[in-house]
């Protein structure tokens, strides 16, 4: 190859790899956390104003004032739409957050311990994958299959708060803000999911009115505890950017 078109190809080459868009991680992070966060609260606030009945019945037949998060989301258009798409939308990105995470852990965490890494990797992709077969497969048309979602979202996003928790404080240099509004954040969950199963099973055992409002404000609780802790990881990463090159992407330090 003569110089001439030696020069070029090196140029070209540079060309493909500068960078088109440059993003704060972090802001992307936000971002991507509002889909589930809005579309939820719009889920909740659109079927209490235009589906109450439908939406708060039971079988016991005894006045409730809120819906549970599986009416909600499930049974109704078109609250069932937006939801599907707002989880939609989030997964490729929380994908892309969960591979950051573990490479993460490999800067900040000694080698015996990464072993930890790759199990909260795995549990976080669980958790992704069993919330959007639960919002697909939605409580009324496929109970069995949505039950086994929610029970297995729930147990994931329980055991993978909890190790994300103990990875971070035995990071080399941890992050104490981080750490210390994902413990918020994982206790509050607890707290709620406990309280939900309370009301649920005196609900079915006892039929009084206003106690299925209360698991299903409880339900809310787990699941607006749950996003704040992913919203968590906008602390984790405020020294990286997204990457828009001409032929892909990539999270860089900044």
């Amino acid at each position: 190859m003569s110089p001439g078109k030696t020069q070029y190809a090196l140029i070209y080459n540079e060309y493909e790899y500068l960078p088109n868009i440059r993003v704060s991680f972090s802001k992307v992070i936000v971002l991507v956390m509002c889909f589930p966060l809005l579309a939820f609260v719009f889920c909740i606030v659109y079927s209490v104003i235009f589906n109450f009945e439908n939406a708060t019945y039971t079988h016991c037949q005894v006045y409730n004032i809120l819906p549970s998060i599986s009416a909600a989301i499930g049974n109704f258009s078109p609250q069932r739409e937006i939801w599907q798409t707002a989880i939609t939308l989030q997964l490729l990105p929380r994908i892309l957050v969960a591979r950051e995470y573990l490479n993460h852990h490999h800067k900040m965490l000694n080698s015996q311990n990464m072993w930890m890494g790759y199990i909260a990797f795995i549990l976080n992709i669980v958790e992704n994958i069993s919330l959007i077969t639960l919002s697909f497969f939605t409580s009324s048309k496929f109970y069995a299959v949505h039950e086994k979602a929610f029970v297995t979202f729930i147990l994931v996003s329980e055991v993978y708060m909890f190790l994300i928790c103990i990875l971070q404080g035995r990071y080399k240099r941890p992050h104490r803000p981080s750490l210390v509004w994902k413990k918020r954040c994982m206790i509050t969950n607890f707290t709620f999911i406990t309280l939900a199963v309370y009301f649920f099973m005196r609900h079915n055992s006892m039929c009084e009115p206003y106690v299925y409002s209360l698991f299903a404000a409880s339900e809310y609780m787990v699941v607006l505890s749950n996003i704040a802790f992913h919203f968590t990881a906008f602390l984790d990463f405020t020294e990286k950017d997204l990457v828009i090159f001409k032929h892909g992407f990539a999270v860089t330090d900044r």
